[in-house]
């Protein structure tokens, strides 16, 4: 006969469409998907050090598009190139920040109700624990003092050493429960919602935003709006009208050099821009300074003093005798003692356009080769060397085009020093006229100028805020010990009729406490000093 199957098929039901929401919310919500999450995070941030990003140098992006075209096709396929700004960056970002609110607000809500419960019961053995003890009392026949009384000064007494108590005074053994160690809940909340702050405060700083650069020259003035940039990064959200009516002047820009070491002379030690800045059009100037480290702080924008140089003030007449430029021409400094490039590119000259490459020498002198060198860094004798030359500069096809750099080949040289005219030597106030009466060229003077870099993060002082909080929170979680602690009084006759009445104490910590010990030593001295008629006796 065969055996007949015991096991019948269980019939499984459906989890539907909102058991389903439910299930995904749990996983989602769960601490082990915040740490993956937030694992992941760090991982797809790699791609951001690993590929330029269009946020921050798009010339770079563009190069490499250029270079490795399939590529760097299928890289901007895939947002490598807008890492922090793409779709799945996004994405990880965004359920990070949901799972850790949802991890939170259950433990919130559980702690919450913790703070509204009693503390335990009394156990019914204390001698059981980790650190317990009986001290022998008068009766209450002879002391006064009811069980009841005890009871209360006892919880009086733990709430002072910050316990949450609880006097039991009914029953046969009168008894007190407390509990300290609540805030390191507190604290490891407190870390936890700080960090969903910090998070959320680096959005929103991300999103409304924004990084610029600009080069000042002494007497010019920078106005806070999008055409007075030379560099300019707006978050994903930035808004044109946003941008605060503040304009910095710069007046006048110092730097101080070494003058005593002998390794480090003409080395600079200082440098302090003079600026005046208005708040607003109708607003009345203000002087201030720039200076390393001390950024100029206007209307929650940072002012960053990062490069100086000089720029010379230099005319350029054409063949036809007219200016064909007139103006500053920022010189990029090559070593210590501002040996700077310099390229001039004059578009406007006729008949032909005009362009110059070169050098600044602040100070101009001749080393024992014969080259010409800049032996100090101030300008005590200024001096231009620059080739010149002729030709179509390119300017007119609407290709973008570095201002530091001269396209030669297809210009025809005019000056250098391997031509029978020779290079250009021009000192302060001085005029040059080129050959083939192509026009000339004046220096008339030099100013410094400085490099500035313009930051506004909204949310600078959140990220602060909450970066102290996180670690207010993680310090309280960490060095609050977590306890408990019960005071028991036992009332007995002995063989010869007499009452004996024993205050019975014990304490247990949640977790490893190195200082139980020592709390229960405490205790027992503080219960021995409020009962000072006390028989020793016991552990």
């Amino acid at each position: 006969m065969a055996k007949k199957d015991s096991k019948k098929d269980i019939a499984v039901p459906a989890l539907g469409f909102g058991g389903m929401l439910r299930w995904t919310w749990t996983q989602l919500t769960s601490m082990r998907t915040a740490l993956f999450l937030l694992l992941l995070l760090a991982v797809a941030a790699v791609p951001g050090s690993l590929f330029p990003q269009r946020s921050v140098n798009p010339e770079q992006v563009t190069t490499y598009l250029t270079n490795k075209p399939t590529t760097g096709e299928w890289l901007d396929r895939f947002q490598l190139f807008d890492v922090y700004s793409s779709v799945w960056f996004s994405a990880i970002y965004l359920l990070l920040f949901i799972s850790l609110i949802g991890c939170i607000l259950p433990r919130v809500k559980k702690h919450a109700q913790a703070l509204r419960t009693p503390p335990p019961r009394t156990p019914s053995r204390l001698n059981r624990l980790p650190q317990n003890g009986t001290i022998q009392i008068q009766p209450a026949s002879e002391s006064g003092l009811s069980d009841g009384e005890i009871v209360e000064r006892a919880a009086k007494l733990l709430k002072k050493r910050g316990y949450r108590s609880e006097a039991r005074p009914e029953g046969s053994s009168p008894s007190v429960g407390a509990e300290r160690g609540y805030t390191r809940e507190i604290g490891n909340l407190l870390f936890h919602i700080s960090l969903v702050g910090l998070l959320a405060s680096v959005g929103i700083g991300g999103a409304f935003g924004y990084n610029g650069q600009r080069l000042l020259v002494e007497g010019d003035t920078f106005v806070n709006s999008l055409v007075s940039y030379d560099a300019f990064t707006p978050g994903t959200w930035f808004q044109e009208d946003s941008l605060d009516p503040y304009s910095v002047k710069l007046e006048k820009f110092n730097v101080t050099f070494d003058r005593e070491s002998t390794t480090h002379f003409g080395q600079p030690i200082d440098f302090t821009a003079e600026v005046e800045t208005r708040r607003n059009p109708n607003a009345e100037p203000e002087k201030e300074t720039i200076r390393v480290n001390h950024p100029l702080r206007i209307d929650g924008a940072d002012m960053y003093l990062v490069g100086n140089g000089y720029t010379p003030v230099v005319t350029v007449r054409d063949g036809d005798g007219n200016i064909a430029f007139s103006g500053s021409v920022v010189s990029v400094p090559q070593d210590g003692m501002y040996t700077s490039l310099m390229v001039i590119k004059v578009p406007d000259a006729k008949p032909e356009q005009l362009g110059f490459q070169g050098f600044l020498l602040p100070t101009a002198m001749t080393d024992e080769t014969g080259f010409s060198i800049s032996g100090d860094p101030n300008a005590i004798n200024p001096q231009l060397q620059l080739n010149s030359y002729y030709g179509d500069l390119g300017l007119d096809d609407g290709m973008p085009q570095n201002v530091y750099v001269l396209e030669t080949d297809e210009l025809t040289e005019l000056n250098s020093r391997e031509l029978e005219a020779g290079g250009i030597v021009l000192g302060a106030g001085q005029t040059y006229e080129l050959p083939d009466g192509k026009g000339s060229i004046s220096f008339d003077g030099l100013k410094r100028f400085i490099g500035v870099d313009i930051a506004y993060d909204p949310s600078k002082r959140p990220v602060a805020v909450f970066a102290a909080l996180s670690l207010l929170g993680l310090g309280i979680s960490l060095f609050t010990p977590r306890r408990r602690a019960w005071v028991r009084i036992k009332t007995s006759v002995d063989g010869s009729g007499r009452e004996e009445r024993v205050i019975e104490y014990g304490l247990l910590a949640r977790g490893e406490d190195h200082g139980l010990e020592a709390e229960a030593k405490e205790l027992r001295e503080l219960l021995e000093q409020q009962w000072p008629a006390v028989e020793r006796a016991g552990v």
